[in-house]
């Protein structure tokens, strides 16, 4: 993976702005460490960070192309999973190509078939090309959504960029945060509606999008969305394509110039992919499959099961490795190092995140680079085939509101009510929920259910999925390490959405589709055990830490966040945490009261880091 930034201008002549250019460009070192280069002509600058994945020598970039009186530039951050079918295709039609990589591909592709050339990519990426021809900016994201791209436009100038931060390095962008914004961060966050870049001004290439600049005009519209149609295959044909789908993707994700891995939790996810791609290396000659699982340290001595995590990852991780004979590798990172690095992930994530779960899988990406570049990993599944708690638990099929963020009254017991009258957190929720409900392609005959069900996946894939989707990249990027994700092949996605929901539930099972899928992959024990999702810390130090720091920004009149909270409220939390309860997530399934005292104090850091302006 790489990580782009560029600046448009049809009034001003760029030539001269190497060192802002360059400027945005180094921002984003961490995503491409091997190489950096800038590219710049008189109505457009690019910079490019390269982490080198494929064709060491031939995907230089920025990557520039004639094809007759057309020169056109791109800058791309992705991997293309079919490449060497567009190639074909392309060769016959009479291009030429001096590279193997995907990058010269991309590139090719728009010279060839124009904006339409996304409808043929299978892969994740986000890029960018200037049309020097017809004086154009054309940038495209991923159908899922795995690789980011963010913009800001004022007047005739166009900036974009890999990570805000390279944005927040020009010197027009300014870090200010309006009313919304502020609602995305206390109302919606660590989730971000689709589109929204927080900062005023900023925006996000969103999912399956693509975007047309010129001079006049930026357009932004859909090449890809979910669609709803019947599903007619039987329950034995269903398992059968999605076995076949999956070691598809899975294969073709493999393919690299450097060493591949896979995360295994234990989890069937991860399990799932590490099979196929076992299988694949033990069929094909290769060495064996490196695994690599994360540990907090005395994990065991503090975990209690609960109504969300049924049982620890660790022995499962192992009993799995052994199953497909991988070269298996464990991470235990220990506590004092967890809360040694609290405020380190908002560094790479640029805005407040997902707490001690971004600071284990930053910790996790580090380990795993040490010996790879590249890793597939098994996000996705639960959007896909339903495995949330929020797929089965009638509380959050009844709520009318977002089903992982059940507990927005609590939220905001720690608003002040200066910030609750000013972005009016309920109103703000519910709209934003209404409007992807509005979203929703609908299939008419289906019952009540049915239809309740197909609502609660699309909102997972759409509104869900791309808060772990950034984490994924901005931890693994912020390491230097390329996260693959098979289970957001959009085949599959695709397929797997109009599945009924007795199909995927088949056998009484969550996720039976799955499950059914991989049999013959994975013991039977693994292929049914209840789900555990990624390892929170239950260890009581980290709530200590956590509460202790929330407690000490109210002490703090320096402290930028406290007119946003209401101090009686963080410290009757703070009280209330000493009292054991049932483990009852403010967001997803793990984060829990020690996570909102983290979540607080990464807000109050990140206004301190970012110089932000309320505005």
């Amino acid at each position: 993976m790489c990580g782009i930034a560029g600046w448009i201008d049809w009034e001003r002549d760029l030539t001269g702005q190497k060192s802002i250019v360059a400027r945005m460009g180094e921002t984003l070192a961490h995503r491409g460490p091997d190489a950096a280069d800038t590219w710049l002509s008189k109505r457009a600058a690019f910079a490019h960070r390269r982490l080198i994945v494929v064709d060491p020598d031939g995907g230089a970039q920025p990557m520039s192309k004639r094809v007759g009186d057309a020169v056109c530039t791109i800058v791309y951050n992705g991997e293309l999973y079919n490449t060497e079918d567009i190639r074909k295709d392309l060769l016959a039609r009479g291009f030429t190509f001096h590279s193997y990589s995907d990058t010269e591909v991309v590139l090719t592709a728009y010279m060839a078939y124009g904006p339409d050339c996304v409808d043929r990519f299978n892969g994740i990426f986000a890029f960018a090309i200037w049309d020097d021809a017809r004086q154009r900016l054309f940038m495209a994201r991923d159908r899922l959504g795995v690789k980011p791209l963010f913009y800001w436009r004022r007047g005739t100038t166009v900036l974009f960029a890999s990570e805000l931060k390279a944005l927040l390095a020009h010197p027009e962008v300014e870090p200010e945060v309006d009313t919304e914004g502020l609602a995305e961060i206390f109302a919606i966050g660590p989730a971000r509606t689709p589109g929204h870049g927080i900062f005023r001004g900023v925006h996000e290439v969103r999912a399956g999008h693509r975007l047309l600049a010129t001079k006049e005009a930026t357009r932004e519209e859909a090449y890809w969305r979910l669609e709803s149609y019947e599903h007619t295959d039987s329950l034995d044909t269903t398992v059968e394509v999605v076995r076949e789908l999956l070691r598809d993707t899975v294969v073709r994700q493999l393919v690299s110039d450097v060493p591949v891995c896979t995360f295994l939790s234990g989890g069937l996810d991860s399990s799932a992919v590490s099979a196929i791609a076992a299988e694949h290396y033990r069929n094909s000659g290769q060495s064996p499959l490196h695994t690599y699982s994360i540990e907090i340290e005395d994990m065991e001595k503090h975990f209690s099961a609960n109504s969300f995590q049924k049982s620890l990852d660790a022995p499962w991780a192992m009993r799995i490795s052994e199953h497909l004979q991988t070269v298996h590798h464990r991470t235990i990172v220990p506590m004092e190092e967890m809360i040694r690095h609290l405020l380190t992930p908002l560094q790479v994530r640029d805005l407040p995140g997902m707490a001690d779960i971004d600071v284990s899988m930053l910790l996790f990406c580090r380990a795993v680079k040490a010996e790879h570049t590249v890793a597939l990993t098994g996000e996705a599944a639960d959007e896909v085939f339903g495995g949330y708690p929020w797929f089965h638990r009638e509380d959050a099929l009844r709520a009318d509101t977002f089903p992982w963020s059940l507990r927005l009254p609590e939220r905001m017991r720690v608003m002040s009510e200066e910030l609750k009258q000013r972005i009016q957190p309920e109103a703000y929720v519910a709209d934003r929920y209404h409007q992807a409900l509005a979203e929703v392609p609908r299939l008419r005959g289906e019952s009540a259910h049915e239809a309740r069900v197909r609502e609660i996946g699309y909102l997972s894939i759409t509104r869900f999925l791309p808060t772990l989707l950034d984490r994924k990249d901005r931890m693994s990027m912020g390491a230097s390490l390329e996260a693959r994700v098979p289970f957001t092949d959009h085949r599959l996605v695709e397929y797997v959405f109009n599945v009924p929901w007795e199909m995927k539930a088949c056998d009484g099972e969550v996720k039976g589709l799955l499950r059914r899928a991989m049999r013959g992959y994975l013991p039977e024990d693994a292929l049914y055990r209840q789900k555990s999702p990624y390892p929170g810390t239950p260890n009581p130090e980290y709530l200590e830490a956590t509460r202790k720091l929330a407690l000490e920004l109210l002490e703090d009149q320096n402290a930028p966040i406290l007119p946003l909270i209401d101090a009686q409220g963080v410290r009757r939390l703070a009280e209330e945490s000493y009292r054991p309860t049932e483990h009852r997530p403010w967001f997803g399934q793990i984060l829990g009261t020690a996570q909102l005292f983290h979540y607080l104090v990464e807000v109050n850091a990140w206004l301190k880091a970012f110089h932000v302006r309320l505005v």
